[in-house]
């Protein structure tokens, strides 16, 4: 659960810095639930370097949103 947990996380973070690409903004409404999914999987297998990935990903991600216009 640990490595699955921080390649989620991992890959999230690279769909994130995609996000803030103009005109790619939409890539972090998928990123986000990813980045949910890799949270958990973080939780279950204890890894808190994983953990922290993970929420940094989510916090930049609904950030990029809240800018970008993408959350009301």
């Amino acid at each position: 659960m640990k490595t699955i947990g921080r390649l989620f996380g991992i890959l999230s973070l690279i769909g994130l810095f995609l996000g803030f690409i103009p005109l790619l903004g939409w890539l972090n409404w998928l990123n986000i639930p990813f980045a949910v999914i890799g949270l958990l999987f973080s939780i279950i297998g204890k890894s808190r370097g994983a953990i922290i990935i993970c929420l940094v990903a989510i916090f930049l991600g609904v950030f990029r949103l809240s800018i970008g216009g993408g959350i009301i």
